[in-house]
């Protein structure tokens, strides 16, 4: 064929985007089953893998959204099933599926409903272990929500009777399996609770498969049995049967059968401790018995007539006053000893008087010589002095015949050069003093006279 009537050639985008419309318009709603590898999870939230079997492997992201739904987090060998849009990534060509929802392989849908409900009212805290009641140790009455024809009712009822037979037993009425039977287990539980006419209550069936159990999983039961006000224990199925009434509940039994044994005493073991009990009792009671014959008796062999009485305390009084006497005795004995001693050590340590007094009067008579002594010499060195004052006196040296000359200020003239003519002097004799006036030429002139 020519090239002139080829068809057009298509761009890369061109066939990316067709291819991918082929795959959204022709493949939806399908599940994939695989193992995960090439697991990353990036900083926006979103994760990106890869899903592969023995043969071939196709690429998958799952949105930040979807992934926060899920009730554990991937990681890589985990074999999941994923249903989503399978589409093409046309920037690269890449065949992938854009993940909308996982569950784990072989599980199915029931088991991601059971552990997503599961997770959220664990949330809510309905799961609390502060929550939990401990079981009556000896109820008076039980309580049983099961189904009248369930064989579990039957095993309930024959432990009760065979464990206890004085045990009083209730039962709620529901159907335990099938489309609404939930409601009435769940109104079951609220009527026993509201009523408050059992001390214990028992929610059981049989086992079953998951399906058969489901009613036992839903939330109505769940918060029925965390919302009971009566102590309630959980006997769903097989004891590898789990279902969420079995967290809400105070106690799980693995069985029903096993329920009615942890809420009913051992009404033979009761009546073994009993009798042990009053065993104990009686031994006690004898024991209690001799011990106050033995303390009677001995009461008894310390019991005297009063007038016996009498004479052993007037001996007592005696013996007493005796002892008394002689104490007295003795205290006075050693008090005069002790005086004695006293008396002799202090004449040892007495003073003579007569001596110090002597010694005083020598000391007085010393004391007043030195006094005389003192104040002569003393005297002797006064006049000494004073006879020294009087030479070097000036008023003696004016009696010899000298004068003192002074100028009009009180100074004294030493030099005669230093007066001026007509300057008045003043001229002190021994007795008196007379004004005088220069007459000869001074050297020597004074400006301020």
């Amino acid at each position: 064929m020519s090239d002139f009537f080829a068809p057009a050639a298509l761009s890369v985008s061109e066939l990316n985007a067709l291819a991918k419309q082929l795959l959204e318009d022709n493949l939806f709603g399908l599940w994939v089953t695989g193992e995960v590898s090439n697991f990353t999870r990036a900083a926006s939230g979103h994760y990106y893998f890869s899903l592969k079997d023995n043969q071939a492997q196709v690429r998958c992201v799952l949105f930040k959204g979807i992934a926060a739904q899920l009730t554990s987090p991937l990681k890589e060998g985990d074999h999941i099933e994923v249903c989503g849009k399978i589409s093409l990534y046309e920037a690269r060509g890449e065949f992938q599926i854009t993940v909308n929802a996982v569950r784990q392989k072989g599980l199915g849908q029931l088991y991601e409903a059971y552990e997503r409900l599961k997770q959220q009212l664990q949330t809510k805290g309905l799961f609390a272990p502060e929550k939990k009641r401990r079981l009556p140790e000896y109820p008076a009455a039980v309580g049983i929500v099961t189904s009248l024809a369930a064989a579990a009712l039957r095993d309930v009822i024959s432990t009760l009777r065979r464990r206890h037979s004085g045990l009083q037993v209730i039962v709620y009425p529901t159907a335990v399996q099938g489309a609404g039977s939930e409601h009435q287990i769940a109104k079951a539980i609220q009527t026993a609770s509201a009523r408050s006419e059992v001390d214990v209550l028992i929610v059981c069936r049989g086992g079953g498969s998951i399906e058969d159990l489901w009613a036992f999983n839903e939330e109505a039961v769940v918060r029925a049995v965390a919302e009971c006000r009566i102590p309630t224990i959980s006997g769903v199925g097989h004891e590898t049967d789990f279902t969420l009434t079995d967290f809400a509940a105070d106690v799980r039994a693995p069985t029903p059968t096993a329920a009615a044994e942890l809420v009913s005493p051992d009404a033979a073991r009761l009546r073994q401790k009993i009798n042990q009990q009053q065993h104990v009792l009686k031994q006690s009671l004898h024991q209690r018995y001799a011990n106050a014959s033995q303390k009677l008796d001995w009461l008894t062999q310390q019991l005297r007539h009063p007038r016996q009485n009498q004479i052993l305390q007037q001996q007592k009084l005696t013996q007493c006053s005796q002892q008394l006497q002689h104490g007295f005795y003795q205290k006075c004995r050693q008090y005069r000893q002790n005086l004695t001693l006293a008396l002799s050590a202090l004449q040892y340590t007495r003073p003579n008087l007569t001596y110090f007094r002597e010694h005083l009067q020598h000391q007085c008579q010393q004391l007043n010589q030195f006094r005389v002594q003192y104040f002569q010499a003393a005297d002797n060195r006064l006049q000494q002095q004073q006879t020294l004052l009087n030479a070097v006196s000036p008023q003696t040296i004016l009696a010899r015949g000298y004068s003192v000359v002074s100028d009009a200020r009180g100074r004294i003239i030493h030099d005669a050069n230093q007066l001026r003519f007509g300057q008045t002097l003043r001229v002190r004799f021994e007795h008196g003093e007379v004004g005088v006036q220069v007459n000869t030429h001074a050297a020597q002139s004074d400006l301020f006279e």
